[in-house]
Parts: structure tokens; C-alpha cells; sequence
């Protein structure tokens, strides 16, 4: 029996562990598909977004101010200020993938969703000594049952339209996600403190304009994780 190279080895480490995903991004992807529609976008205006932007946040964003009947200007913002979570995901993997290429950077800046970054991320404290090959090739392997189909559940959900039962509840794929994503994080003392004050500064920013408040909670949220993080490096060191 030939043994499995390293690259194969994470790459296929990569795809296991994102099957989960598909519980969850097939009925986002089909609840996207069905707004969009819905908002009076054609079957090639749909599909536009999510190949280009491949977000599903900013999406649903973009797509309810559209509803809403916001200027396009206001609709850029709004989603631009959803997506910049990205920029943190990015610095958070930079360490491990900013040697790469131009060409490979370029791609996972692409296909860096919630669910990829949250495996990539990780893997990669997990096992940080991996060779760069090796945390491209996982990348590569989490990316694989979550993004195409992202694509494939946008495109039916366009197709089948009002076809789709209201009692399937697609909307219940949003928040299983994050939980799904974000619990196993939950893993030390700064991770509380930040995921406690996200949700307080969250709820208190709610009536700021659309994805301003995220921005502000996730910033907060930071500082609380990195302030506490600091706290019991200083209590260790005098102990």
C-alpha cells in the first residue's frame, strides 16, 4: 500500500474536516439564492454575487438595503463594513501564509470564508510547524466541500425560487454557522472575556447602520481578549 504524501495527507485533512460545513452552507446558500430572487435580481445578477463576492453576510447585507431601496453607495459601504472581518482573518493568517506566493495569496484571499478561516486557523495553532506546502495544501482541502457548493446551493435556491417550503426555516443556517465555528475557539480565558464583550458591545451598537456596529463590537472585543491576555502574562510572570 503506497503511502499518502504530507500534501495529500493535509489536503484530504483539509476536506474531512469541512464536511461538517455542508450542513450548514447548503441552506444558507439556497435561503441566498431565494432572497435575491425575491429582491428582483436575475438568475445571472444572483450567481454574480456569489462568485464574485463569495460573502454571505455582505450578501444579505447588499441585498436587503437594495430591498430597502438604498442608494448604491450606501449599499457598498454596508457590505464593505460587513466584510472587514476579513482583514482581521487575513492578519490572524499571515503569519502562517503571507510566504507564499502572489498567485496563492491571491487565492486564499478569494476563497476566505467564515468556515475556512475558522479551520485554517485552527490547524495552524494546532500544528504551526507545518511546511508552507503543507498549510496550502490543508487550506486548499477546507476550501473543497464549502465554497463550491456555495455556488451550487446559490444556483438552486435562484432556480426553485418560492418553490421552497417557508416551514424548511432555511434562515436557521446563519447563526448554527457562527455557533459552529466560533465554540471550539472558545478554548482559554481572553477568548471568553472577547466572545462576552463582542456580544454586549453588539447589542448595545445595534442601532448603528448596518455592519457598523459589528465593526465596532469586533474592535472592542480585541482589545478586551488582548488586555486580559496581557493581564495573566503579567500575573504568571510575578507569581
Amino acid at each position: 500500500m503506497t503511502a499518502q504524501s504530507p500534501l495529500s495527507f493535509a489536503y484530504w485533512r483539509g476536506c474531512r474536516q469541512g464536511l461538517p460545513f455542508i450542513l450548514v452552507i447548503l441552506p444558507f446558500g439556497l435561503l441566498f439564492g431565494v432572497a435575491g430572487t425575491e429582491a428582483g435580481l436575475s438568475l445571472t445578477e444572483v450567481m454574480g454575487f456569489s462568485i464574485l463576492v463569495i460573502a454571505g453576510a455582505s450578501q444579505f447585507t447588499a441585498v436587503q438595503l437594495m430591498t430597502d431601496h438604498a442608494s448604491t453607495v450606501m449599499v457598498i459601504l454596508a457590505a464593505l463594513a460587513v466584510n472587514l472581518r476579513m482583514a482581521m482573518y487575513s492578519a490572524s493568517l499571515a503569519p502562517h501564509l503571507g510566504a507564499a506566493p502572489g498567485w496563492a495569496r491571491g487565492l486564499v484571499a478569494y476563497f476566505m470564508v467564515d468556515q475556512v478561516f475558522a479551520l485554517a486557523n485552527a490547524d495552524y495553532e494546532r500544528a504551526p510547524n507545518q511546511s508552507l506546502s503543507e498549510k496550502l495544501a490543508y487550506y486548499a482541502g477546507a476550501c473543497t466541500p464549502v465554497c463550491p457548493l456555495w455556488y451550487v446551493a446559490t444556483l438552486a435556491g435562484a432556480w426553485l425560487g418560492k418553490a421552497i417550503p417557508p416551514a424548511f426555516a432555511l434562515d436557521f443556517a446563519v447563526p448554527v454557522t457562527f455557533l459552529a465555528m466560533i465554540a471550539p475557539m472558545l478554548r482559554s480565558l481572553p477568548h471568553l472575556v472577547a466572545a462576552a464583550v463582542s456580544i454586549v458591545m453588539a447589542l448595545a451598537f445595534s442601532v448603528l447602520p448596518a455592519g457598523t456596529g459589528l465593526i465596532l463590537a469586533a474592535l472592542c472585543a480585541m482589545a478586551a481578549g488582548a488586555q486580559t491576555e496581557l493581564w495573566l502574562i503579567r500575573r504568571r510572570a510575578a507569581q
